[in-house]
């Protein structure tokens, strides 16, 4: 039978030393993720709070060994903590560089990155590098293999009076055999599908409510549809 783990937050998956915590997701609000081994640090989607979970929770001193940021989209509750997260590692001396993995075409990111270095970059203590993806090939970042996949997520435009699609990814963390599948916001979308079937854990989104013909995301029934295939699952982005 597959499983449906306690939601309560903060949400903990390990297994070995393959770790993730997922501090925050709910919709309007906030997400922030930490995905960790013995060799890597990862944040995902840090959106506001971030920086007070982490500090609270692993401290000064291993905040300043994230390698990497992984962006699914850049809607504020997803990337809220950015800006924040940047200028405490730099006062607390972060020398090694920075990768922020993001979709091609996430204004949110670049703009955010452009205005802090106006403000910050003479005293910056560390190297930033954007990295933006516009394609579905893996990559490796201290001993995970990521695989990002394109999404189905939109927002409303008021002034063109329908939704739009943003630049949205998934991602699927491959470590040592096991792996870990966040499909950040979607409406439902065979990528999802594909990326969630089989993983060790899957991180699905539910926002919509049942009564709801989203185009912006999935309902509790998708959501855990897609999850009961893979080994374990998350619901998250749950409206309260």
């Amino acid at each position: 039978m597959k499983k449906i783990l306690n939601q309560k937050y903060p949400l903990v998956w390990s297994k070995d030393d393959f770790f993730i915590k997922i501090y925050c997701s709910i919709p309007n609000v906030a997400t922030g993720i930490l995905i960790t081994t013995e060799q890597t640090l990862f944040i995902v989607d840090p959106g506001d709070g971030i920086l007070r979970d982490l500090n609270k929770d692993i401290g000064a001193e291993e905040m300043l060994k994230v390698s990497d940021v992984f962006i699914s989209h850049g809607h504020h509750d997803h990337v809220g903590g950015v800006w924040s997260l940047l200028t405490y590692l730099s006062v607390m001396k972060k020398k090694t560089l920075l990768k922020i993995h993001y979709p091609l075409g996430c204004k949110e990111i670049e703009s955010i990155h452009n205005a802090f270095l106006k403000v910050y970059k003479k005293e910056l203590t560390y190297q930033i590098e954007l990295k933006p993806i516009d394609n579905c090939r893996s990559f490796v970042r201290d001993f995970i293999t990521i695989k990002p996949f394109k999404v189905n997520h939109k927002e409303i435009s008021n002034e063109l009076n329908k939704s739009i699609a943003i630049p949205s990814l998934g991602y699927k963390f491959i470590y040592s055999e096991k792996s870990i599948c966040y499909g950040g916001d979607t409406a439902f979308c065979t990528a999802l599908v594909r990326n969630a079937k089989n993983s060790d854990l899957a991180i699905i989104e539910a926002g919509a409510k049942e009564f709801d013909n989203s185009e912006l995301h999935m309902t509790k029934a998708q959501a855990i549809k897609i999850g009961k295939t893979a080994k374990a699952f998350f619901l998250v982005h749950v409206p309260e």
